[in-house]
């Protein structure tokens, strides 16, 4: 048995109280939790017991969860993030249970976040982006439901376009070496590549027969 001896709030965190048991610090609680704790209150090795596990569970979730505020994150980040701090495993899968019940973490949608986000400011092929989710930990059936919509040759056209008006004068073949290394580099498939070749040839072509037209006029 223990008894509580003091319940006073934490000077970095007006959210959190210690609690101390029979005259030495105990524990920190969230300020909800000690609100039904009071001085001189009788505590069972049970309740201590559970009264550490809630103290330590609610550091653990705050943690995760101001992790989660910079960006969305995969499950293996925030489990790797509270092991980094050394967060017991048991409470690792506790936080991140009720993470997952309030849809905070959900590996599907940080898949489609992701892809969305390489899109629209990193073009990548789908082999790279298949590669930096299977680095987060993400499920392969889920890396193919976010990357079932996405359009290679579009997003490889959309990251070389520029380059190749720059590299427009160059003779034919270093011209497609340098479209192929350079989407290469960015995880696009030979097939994508060669299919975004022929599109960018077959502009060059639209553009000298428009030229050509304006001339005979």
């Amino acid at each position: 048995m223990a008894v509580i001896t003091a319940l006073k709030v934490q000077k970095r965190s007006a959210e959190r109280v210690n609690v101390f048991l029979d005259g030495e610090f105990a524990f920190g609680l969230p300020i909800a939790t000690a609100s039904s704790l009071h001085v001189d209150q009788v505590l069972s090795e049970e309740d201590v017991r559970q009264l550490r596990w809630q103290g330590s569970f609610s550091l653990a979730l705050d943690r995760a969860v101001r992790f989660l505020g910079y960006r969305p994150r995969s499950r293996r980040e925030v489990v790797d993030h509270l092991r980094r701090h050394h967060v017991d495993e048991a409470l690792i899968e506790a936080v991140l249970d009720r993470l997952e019940s309030l849809h905070y973490v959900d590996d599907l949608a940080f898949a489609q976040f992701w892809v969305e986000n390489r899109v629209r400011f990193r073009p990548k092929g789908a082999r790279a982006l298949r590669y930096e989710l299977r680095q987060k930990g993400v499920a392969d059936a889920l890396i193919d439901a976010a990357l079932a919509d996405l359009s290679e040759e579009d997003n490889a056209y959309r990251v070389v376009e520029k380059k190749a008006q720059q590299w427009h004068a160059q003779p034919e073949k270093v011209f497609k070496q340098k479209v192929y290394a350079y989407l290469s580099r960015r995880g696009f498939r030979y097939e994508v590549i060669k299919e975004v070749l022929n599109r960018l040839q077959a502009q060059d072509a639209a553009g000298e027969a428009d030229d050509f037209c304006a001339e005979d006029n």
